[in-house]
């Protein structure tokens, strides 16, 4: 007798339902002779999308839920939004930080998010936010898993002390070494807070993830700098580059040598579209560049792209409610990705492939692999992106962590109550 049987589950990229067996915390064989297989629960899905649990891989957990503290946002810029944060993280407190961060941690797993990659301000001697979330990493493990980012918001050669910081919030159980080079005061330093942390992640054994390249200007290229460290260092499948908007403006000629360059270092990478869709091209009169990077050159390439929320109500990003299927959406328009296998693609970059880029093990709902899986209102993969579908269940080693009873729509059609399904 097992634990658990999932029956009639459609598992990504198929239609024709299969049942899932659950025990002992892993996914066990259950198909063929499933109706005689005894379980101690038994839940029919009803034909409902099975994921491997969806993954985070950018999000800045320290600044969720600040809108509007201690100023708005007028212009809607980048720009603004790191000054009012300057301004904001005078009044951090390891209270205020957690409480903040545990409402949308909620949000998060009730959508599916199993672990999430959270950049943390390091520019802060007292270093507040990741002491908070630090302690917060021990709270919530096993339920959802943190991996906090030392994140230099203002550079790490512009803020005093910055490369002290750094070190000190590696010592305080930062996972991932982040920065800013394109933030930085010059290019030059630019290029050594690259050559920094590299340095600092090869000799401390710990993950790359650098906000690089933010920006419409097609003369930032730090992301190349990155590349030439990752191999060098022979860091391939440590490293990520965050963003890398300037991707969109250079000329086809270098980014032909770019791209080539960064599929021999192994990188990956995250696009931001929920953000990047509305701080990029505010210098452009028209037309007004979209700020995505090119995805679809980096994964043909056979690089690994990730999507990431990035703010949910902070000073950059107003709005959000911690779902990686929304930002998935997004780019399905951003980033013209409405093909037949683009879709799907979609869907994995939220799960394996964001899972890929956090160096986390692989899980693609096979006998063995871990019980940890969302279950979508909706019966493919394509209808759940269509749908912008609820999360019915989510579990987490065969047990459910989070269960969504989704409404129930009619309406009044020739002097009848009908129901809507939305499905054809």
């Amino acid at each position: 007798m097992i634990d658990l049987l999932l029956r009639n589950a459609v598992l990504p990229r198929t239609t024709a339902p299969v049942d899932l067996g659950v025990d002992g915390g892993v996914l066990v064989e259950a198909s063929g002779g499933s109706d005689g297989m005894e379980a101690r629960e038994t839940i029919d899905l009803g034909g409902r999308l099975v994921t491997p649990p969806l993954v985070e891989p950018h999000i800045h957990l320290d600044a969720v839920l600040t809108v509007g503290q201690p100023r708005q946002n007028v212009t809607g810029s980048l720009f603004e939004g790191i000054a009012i944060w300057a301004d904001r993280v005078k009044d951090l407190t390891v209270a205020d930080v957690q409480d903040r961060v545990r409402q949308v941690l909620r949000w998060q797993l009730a959508h599916g998010v199993q672990t999430v990659r959270s950049h943390v301000d390091v520019c802060d001697p007292e270093l507040t936010a990741l002491r908070a979330l630090v302690e917060l990493r021990e709270e919530v493990r096993g339920v959802i898993d943190l991996q906090l980012v030392a994140f230099p918001q203002q550079g790490i050669f512009g803020f005093p002390e910055g490369r002290e910081l750094m070190e000190k919030a590696c010592d305080l159980g930062a996972d991932v070494v982040g920065g800013i080079p394109h933030y930085e005061l010059t290019r030059e330093e630019g290029v050594q807070s690259v050559l920094f942390l590299m340095a600092l992640a090869y000799e401390r054994g710990l993950l790359v993830d650098v906000h690089c390249d933010e920006t419409d200007d097609d003369h930032s290229r730090f992301v190349e700098v990155m590349a030439a460290e990752t191999i060098r260092r022979e860091m391939a499948g440590r490293v990520t580059a965050s963003h890398t908007t300037a991707m969109h403006s250079y000329n086809a000629a270098y980014a032909y040598r770019l791209i080539n360059n960064l599929a021999r270092s192994g990188m990956h990478f995250v696009t931001n579209p929920l953000d990047n869709s509305v701080l990029q091209g505010r210098f452009d009169q028209g037309p007004v560049r979209r700020g995505n990077t090119r995805v679809k050159q980096l994964q043909a390439a056979g690089l690994t792209v990730a999507i990431g929320h990035d703010s949910v109500m902070d000073p950059w990003y107003p709005l959000g409610v911690g779902d990686p299927l929304q930002a998935a959406f997004v780019l399905a328009h951003y980033g013209q990705m409405s093909g037949a296998e683009e879709l799907p693609r979609l869907i994995d970059m939220i799960t394996v492939d964001a899972a890929r880029t956090l160096n986390l093990p692989e899980n693609r709902l096979r006998p063995g692999d871990p019980a940890d899986l969302v279950v979508f209102d909706a019966p493919t993969d394509v209808d759940a992106l269509r749908l912008m579908a609820p999360r019915t269940l989510v579990l987490r080693g065969g047990k459910v962590l989070a269960r969504s009873e989704p409404a129930r729509t009619t309406v009044t059609w020739d002097g009848d109550e009908q129901e809507v399904t939305f499905l054809r």
